[in-house]
Protein backbone atom coordinates (compact mmCIF):
# COMPACT_ATOMS: atom_id res chain seq x y z
CA UNK A 1 0.00 0.00 0.00
CA UNK A 2 0.95 3.65 -0.53
CA UNK A 3 -0.23 6.69 0.42
CA UNK A 4 -0.46 10.16 -0.32
CA UNK A 5 2.63 12.71 1.10
CA UNK A 6 -0.29 15.52 1.10
CA UNK A 7 -4.01 14.18 1.71
CA UNK A 8 -3.06 10.89 4.18
CA UNK A 9 -5.66 8.78 1.72
CA UNK A 10 -4.16 5.17 0.71
CA UNK A 11 -4.06 3.97 -2.32
CA UNK A 12 -2.64 0.19 -4.07
CA UNK A 13 1.06 -0.29 -4.82
CA UNK A 14 0.51 -0.08 -8.66
CA UNK A 15 -0.61 4.16 -8.32
CA UNK A 16 2.27 6.61 -8.56
CA UNK A 17 0.52 9.63 -7.66
CA UNK A 18 -2.85 10.69 -5.66
CA UNK A 19 -5.89 11.08 -7.99
CA UNK A 20 -6.88 13.62 -6.44
CA UNK A 21 -4.29 16.38 -5.65
CA UNK A 22 -1.55 15.00 -7.68
CA UNK A 23 1.15 14.47 -5.27
CA UNK A 24 3.69 11.33 -5.05
CA UNK A 25 2.45 8.33 -3.13
CA UNK A 26 4.39 7.31 -0.26
CA UNK A 27 5.38 3.63 0.32
CA UNK A 28 3.90 2.46 3.87
CA UNK A 29 6.37 1.07 6.16
CA UNK A 30 5.14 -2.79 7.08
CA UNK A 31 3.16 -3.64 10.10
CA UNK A 32 5.17 -3.88 13.46
CA UNK A 33 5.11 -7.12 15.19
CA UNK A 34 2.80 -6.58 18.23
CA UNK A 35 4.30 -6.52 21.40
CA UNK A 36 4.56 -10.23 23.03
CA UNK A 37 3.18 -10.60 26.44
CA UNK A 38 6.10 -9.91 28.36
CA UNK A 39 6.40 -6.86 26.51
CA UNK A 40 3.00 -5.57 27.50
CA UNK A 41 3.21 -6.53 30.98
CA UNK A 42 6.13 -3.92 31.30
CA UNK A 43 4.71 -1.46 29.54
CA UNK A 44 1.70 -1.86 32.25
CA UNK A 45 4.03 -2.31 34.91
CA UNK A 46 5.93 1.07 33.90
CA UNK A 47 2.65 2.74 33.82
CA UNK A 48 1.42 1.57 36.99
CA UNK A 49 4.97 2.48 39.03
CA UNK A 50 4.32 5.89 37.06
CA UNK A 51 1.20 6.47 38.74
CA UNK A 52 1.90 5.27 41.87
CA UNK A 53 4.83 7.94 41.97
CA UNK A 54 2.77 10.82 41.16
CA UNK A 55 0.58 9.67 44.13
CA UNK A 56 2.92 9.77 46.60
CA UNK A 57 4.19 13.21 45.36
CA UNK A 58 0.26 13.96 46.29
CA UNK A 59 -0.20 12.10 49.18
CA UNK A 60 3.32 14.29 50.37
CA UNK A 61 1.51 17.65 49.02
CA UNK A 62 -1.28 16.71 50.65
CA UNK A 63 1.02 16.19 54.30
CA UNK A 64 2.68 19.33 53.68
CA UNK A 65 -0.84 21.05 53.27
CA UNK A 66 -1.50 19.37 57.00
CA UNK A 67 1.49 20.77 58.43
CA UNK A 68 0.48 24.64 57.09
CA UNK A 69 -3.11 24.12 58.18
CA UNK A 70 -1.21 22.56 61.78
CA UNK A 71 0.62 25.97 61.92
CA UNK A 72 -2.70 28.29 61.42
CA UNK A 73 -4.57 26.27 63.59
CA UNK A 74 -1.88 26.56 66.38
CA UNK A 75 -1.82 30.02 65.96
CA UNK A 76 -5.72 31.02 65.80
CA UNK A 77 -5.95 29.04 69.42
CA UNK A 78 -2.69 30.35 70.66
CA UNK A 79 -4.64 34.11 69.90
CA UNK A 80 -7.83 33.36 71.47
CA UNK A 81 -6.43 31.50 74.41
CA UNK A 82 -3.82 33.95 75.20
CA UNK A 83 -6.14 36.86 75.53
CA UNK A 84 -7.40 37.42 78.73
CA UNK A 85 -10.23 39.66 78.15
CA UNK A 86 -12.15 36.45 76.70
CA UNK A 87 -11.96 35.06 79.75
CA UNK A 88 -12.84 37.45 82.34
CA UNK A 89 -16.37 36.07 83.11
CA UNK A 90 -14.67 32.22 83.39
CA UNK A 91 -15.45 30.77 86.68
CA UNK A 92 -12.53 29.94 88.64
CA UNK A 93 -13.30 26.23 89.48
CA UNK A 94 -12.43 25.66 85.52
CA UNK A 95 -8.34 25.36 84.57
CA UNK A 96 -6.82 28.53 82.86
CA UNK A 97 -7.40 28.71 79.50
CA UNK A 98 -2.97 29.33 79.60
CA UNK A 99 -3.04 25.87 81.13
CA UNK A 100 -5.20 24.25 78.22
CA UNK A 101 -3.14 25.79 75.79
CA UNK A 102 0.35 23.89 76.97
CA UNK A 103 -1.33 20.46 77.26
CA UNK A 104 -2.72 21.58 73.40
CA UNK A 105 0.61 22.19 72.41
CA UNK A 106 1.67 17.99 72.74
CA UNK A 107 -1.30 17.12 70.14
CA UNK A 108 0.57 20.05 67.81
CA UNK A 109 3.99 18.32 68.26
CA UNK A 110 2.37 15.00 67.71
CA UNK A 111 0.61 15.58 65.00
CA UNK A 112 3.15 18.17 63.44
CA UNK A 113 5.61 14.55 63.80
CA UNK A 114 3.22 12.52 62.08
CA UNK A 115 2.93 14.89 59.05
CA UNK A 116 6.55 15.94 59.06
CA UNK A 117 6.96 12.01 58.85
CA UNK A 118 4.27 11.81 55.95
CA UNK A 119 5.91 14.10 53.93
CA UNK A 120 9.23 13.08 54.12
CA UNK A 121 8.29 9.11 53.70
CA UNK A 122 6.22 9.78 51.00
CA UNK A 123 8.45 12.30 49.11
CA UNK A 124 11.55 9.61 48.87
CA UNK A 125 9.66 6.88 47.81
CA UNK A 126 7.66 8.79 45.06
CA UNK A 127 11.44 9.68 44.19
CA UNK A 128 12.22 5.95 44.71
CA UNK A 129 9.32 4.19 42.60
CA UNK A 130 10.73 7.03 39.78
CA UNK A 131 14.05 5.38 40.28
CA UNK A 132 13.08 1.58 40.73
CA UNK A 133 14.88 1.54 43.67
CA UNK A 134 14.22 0.96 47.13
CA UNK A 135 10.79 -1.46 46.74
CA UNK A 136 10.63 -2.77 50.09
CA UNK A 137 11.39 0.88 51.29
CA UNK A 138 8.28 1.72 49.26
CA UNK A 139 6.16 -1.33 50.29
CA UNK A 140 6.23 -0.09 53.87
CA UNK A 141 5.60 3.27 53.30
CA UNK A 142 2.62 1.79 51.34
CA UNK A 143 1.53 -0.15 54.84
CA UNK A 144 1.92 3.24 56.71
CA UNK A 145 -0.15 5.16 54.32
CA UNK A 146 -2.38 2.61 55.17
CA UNK A 147 -3.54 4.40 58.14
CA UNK A 148 -4.36 7.94 56.46
CA UNK A 149 -8.30 6.89 55.40
CA UNK A 150 -9.05 7.28 53.04
CA UNK A 151 -6.83 8.71 50.20
CA UNK A 152 -3.08 6.96 51.85
CA UNK A 153 -5.60 3.70 52.48
CA UNK A 154 -6.12 3.24 48.51
CA UNK A 155 -2.60 4.40 47.93
CA UNK A 156 -1.12 1.80 50.39
CA UNK A 157 -3.30 -1.07 49.20
CA UNK A 158 -2.42 -0.18 45.64
CA UNK A 159 1.41 0.02 46.49
CA UNK A 160 1.33 -3.52 48.00
CA UNK A 161 -0.61 -4.58 45.05
CA UNK A 162 1.64 -3.63 42.10
CA UNK A 163 4.46 -3.99 44.17
CA UNK A 164 4.09 -7.34 45.26
CA UNK A 165 3.44 -9.01 41.28
CA UNK A 166 6.81 -10.96 40.58
CA UNK A 167 7.13 -8.97 37.41
CA UNK A 168 7.42 -5.87 39.15
CA UNK A 169 10.32 -7.81 41.32
CA UNK A 170 11.90 -8.71 37.88
CA UNK A 171 12.27 -5.34 37.11
CA UNK A 172 13.94 -3.76 40.39
CA UNK A 173 16.10 -7.06 40.44
CA UNK A 174 17.48 -6.74 37.05
CA UNK A 175 18.54 -2.95 36.94
CA UNK A 176 21.26 -2.05 34.60
CA UNK A 177 22.96 0.26 37.34
CA UNK A 178 23.32 -2.96 39.56
CA UNK A 179 25.64 -5.12 37.14
CA UNK A 180 28.04 -2.86 36.75
CA UNK A 181 28.87 -2.51 39.99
Amino acid sequence: MKKCSYCGKEYPDDAVECPIDRNPLVALPPPSPPPTASERQHIIDSEHIKLLSIFHFVVAGLALAGIAFLFLHYAMMNHVFSNPDLWKSQKETMPSPREFMKVFVWFYIFMGIIFVAAFILNLLSGIFLQRRRHRIFSMVVGGLNCLQIPFGTLLGIFTIIVLSRDSIRATYANRPELKQM
